[in-house]
């Protein structure tokens, strides 16, 4: 590496392994974030220190925690446990794949195990979106977050061994501490196993050395490693304080106290030396987002349909006790293995011996349970008014040809609702067919008034459709909210903007997501009035192309809620 040139993000995350490798149970664990070579080889050198264990993307209760072993069970005539994942990884620690697509009741079982000290883990996430990541109940919980999308090595990772033990370093003193509290507090990290986590780190890099006691190198590599990945803001920027004027010098042969304890004051401290090893750590992509003014943010849903329990299909779910009847199929597995642990005791009951048949009551029914997810279908309502139509209508084409080109990938369709003049229409039913959409866009006129109700009532129609098909609707308004034509097609600015506002609360009343963009040249208040009528949410994008118009619509889209 060159002088200047920065650090490769792979240098901190083998010396984040090496600490984890020093005190699995004390660190919990590791993210590593982003598919590359580099994050093989260390996933390799890191099996090459303790064991890890592969955790299946879609493991069950039984295979996860343990449980009966319903063939040796039968085979024996009595209940055999068999161990679960969790327990087979004591000492080493599991290495999930793909962990931002984790389910959340594996995660929430995950975090019970670590709380417990019985695993650690290790996360490697391989989202592609910033927004995407794995269960927050689970990084938490961990220790070191590592980033190596942008590592450009992947050859000699070695995790040297330590010359120390954790146990060997003495516990930091209260300045120390102190010092890390602060640079916590000034980097928006409000969590306490954050700041624990730092401490320990700060001993572990002492271990790592061979020393007995942490010193400021160590607490900031800390620093470097647990707190600045961790980061919502960037710390604050200290005012340059005025020059003062200079006293003048003591007069010979005497010495002037005061200076010297103004100079030994004006020696930074423990806390300022850390805020500023933080601002020089945080990764690049974060530090963006910072600069930026925005916090990290983790959303909850892909972007895809909204997630629904099912009875016959979808992702399959933990087994619940039930009749199977209304649909639902006989989990007999699941069925069997609650019944076994109690046939000894039911065979006394009935008299029988241990060769008679399995016994089973209505408490032992188990029933399959799926989880699946619904369509998505945007349905966008846009005002072809005016003399601005031209724009906002390309802009509309534009961002619905987008949206259908990633269509299949989440399983979304696009509706398309245009008003003008004194009528709205559905120039476009849902539809996934880029073809059609294309031959219909191009075919989409524009100019007259503006019929904001009547629009927001045939989108309004169009998502009620979507919704009693059991598929989610999400409403894209695409106006300036300057509504001039009343619900009955008479002309009138105040009438019109009364009936818009009833329809917009309409749409609030049925529940449906909504968003307005005011793309016009001058975004007025009318918008965001409508917004608010709508209980959605608003943006203002005057300059706004497709592919910003499609951004802005996947940012703000709702996270998928349990229907």
């Amino acid at each position: 590496m060159t002088p200047g040139e920065p650090a490769d993000p792979l240098e901190d995350a083998v010396l984040a392994a090496r600490l984890f490798t020093l005190a699995p149970h004390t660190f919990k664990g590791m993210t590593l974030r982003g598919s590359s070579p580099a994050r093989e080889a260390l996933v390799v050198a890191l099996a090459g220190a303790i064991p890890l264990r592969r955790l299946p993307g879609h493991v069950d209760d039984e295979r996860l925690l343990g449980g009966i072993d319903l063939a040796s069970s039968l085979a024996a005539g009595r209940p055999v446990h068999q161990t679960g994942l969790i327990e087979e990884a004591r000492g080493g620690a599991l290495i999930a794949g793909m962990a931002e697509r984790m389910d959340g009741s594996i995660a929430g079982r995950l975090a019970q195990a670590l709380d417990d000290g019985e695993t650690a883990l290790v996360l490697l996430d391989d989202a592609a979106e910033p927004e995407e990541a794995p269960p927050a109940s689970l990084t938490e919980r961990l220790a070191f977050a590592c980033d190596l999308s942008a590592s450009r090595r992947w050859q000699g990772v070695v995790l040297e061994p330590c010359a120390g033990s954790l146990a060997a370093v003495e516990p930091l003193d209260d300045a120390a501490h102190r010092a890390l509290a602060v640079t916590a507090e000034a980097l928006g990290v409000d969590s306490l196993r954050a700041l624990i986590f730092a401490g320990e780190a700060a001993r572990g890099l002492a271990a790592l050395a061979g020393r007995t006691a942490a010193d400021k190198a160590d607490l900031a590599g800390a620093v470097r490693l647990v707190l600045a990945p961790r980061a919502t803001r960037l710390p604050p920027q200290e005012q340059d304080a005025p020059p003062e004027d200079t006293p003048p010098p003591p007069p010979d042969g005497e010495r002037d106290d005061s200076t010297d304890n103004e100079q030994h004051q004006s020696d930074p401290d423990l806390s300022e030396i850390l805020v500023e090893a933080a601002k020089a750590a945080i990764p690049a992509g974060l530090l963006e987002q910072l600069a930026s003014g925005k916090a990290p943010r983790r959303a909850s849903s892909s972007g895809t349909g909204q997630k629904r329990k099912a009875a016959t299909r979808g992702k399959p779910l933990g087994a619940r006790p039930g009749m199977p009847r209304g649909g639902a199929k006989l989990a007999l597995i699941d069925s069997l293995r609650a019944a076994v642990p109690w046939q000894a005791v039911r065979r006394r009951e009935a008299g029988g011996d241990s060769a008679s048949a399995i016994i089973m009551r209505k408490e032992d029914l188990r029933i399959r349970r799926f989880e699946e997810r619904t369509a998505r279908v945007t349905i966008f309502a846009v005002d072809a008014s005016g003399s601005a139509a031209a724009a906002r209508l390309a802009e509309a084409k534009g961002a619905v040809e987008l949206m259908l080109a990633q269509a299949y990938v989440t399983r979304s369709e696009v509706a398309l609702v245009a008003f003008r003049g004194t009528s709205a229409e559905l120039l476009l039913p849902p539809t996934r067919s880029l073809t059609r959409a294309r031959r219909t866009l191009a075919e989409l006129p524009g100019g007259g008034g503006t019929p904001l109700a009547l629009g927001l009532n045939a989108a309004r129609e169009v998502a009620e459709a979507v919704i009693a098909k059991g598929r989610s609707a999400a409403l894209v308004i695409l106006t300036d909210g300057r509504a001039n034509i009343a619900a009955d097609g008479s002309a009138g600015r105040p009438q019109a903007m009364l009936d818009a506002e009833t329809a917009a609360r309409a749409i609030a009343l049925r529940g449906i997501d909504s968003l307005v963009i005011d793309i016009s040249a001058r975004p007025g208040p009318e918008g965001a009035t409508l917004a608010g009528a709508l209980g959605g949410r608003f943006l203002a994008l005057p300059r706004a192309d497709a592919r910003m118009l499609q951004a802005a619509i996947n940012a703000v889209q709702p996270s998928a809620r349990a229907a």
